[in-house]
């Protein structure tokens, strides 16, 4: 079972898990995009009894869904590919904190406050030296993170690093035969 974790204000009905539930649904692999809470602990909870409950369960994480991953691979000794994934989210969402505590939910355009215990929280989720099998999947042109993050944090990583791109990264579907064979091998 693959796993997709949304970034921040997403959902599982954005782009990127459509996108991979039909590549999913076509091959024939069981998949689940949850749609998660901004609040990190019951994320995570959620994650963590999905998690708990399926069968062989691998890990795709986006963004925020990236740092969530890298914690429940952690834990879990899950499989987990990263993409564009917010290794020191503690620290980009406090610069977000501190321009605004508002943020938009992309799937409904509603409106949440994000504030310090939110921070508090994800603070707990925090793993400084992963260990795990992670396929880093980076674009330069990330808008939102800086990349160099990532390489830090991942070093020991198979890494996919393309020039350009977006904080969605762009062109995702080109890797889909890699992403599979990351997963099931």
């Amino acid at each position: 079972m693959v796993i997709y974790i949304h970034g921040f204000g997403s959902s599982g009905f954005g782009k990127k898990a459509q996108i991979f539930r039909d590549y999913f649904k076509e091959i024939g692999i069981d998949f689940i995009a949850p749609s998660l809470s901004y609040v990190p602990e019951l994320a995570i909870t959620t994650l963590e009894e999905l998690i708990e409950n399926c069968p062989n369960p691998t890990l795709i994480g986006s963004s925020l869904g990236g740092f969530y991953s890298i914690y429940l691979a952690n834990k879990y000794n899950l499989k987990s590919i990263l993409i564009n994934p917010a290794v020191i989210a503690p620290t980009t969402l406090k610069k977000h904190i501190e321009a605004t505590p508002y943020s938009q939910n992309y799937y409904d355009l509603s409106s949440f406050e994000w504030n310090s215990n939110h921070l508090s929280m994800i603070k707990k989720y925090i793993v400084n030296s992963p260990k795990g099998e992670f396929l880093l999947m980076l674009q330069k042109g990330d808008e939102v993170l800086d990349y160099k993050d990532a390489l830090n944090a991942l070093p020991n990583a198979e890494l996919i690093l393309e020039d350009d791109g977006d904080h969605s990264f762009k062109g995702i579907e080109r890797h889909f035969n890699r992403i599979k064979d990351f997963l099931t091998n």
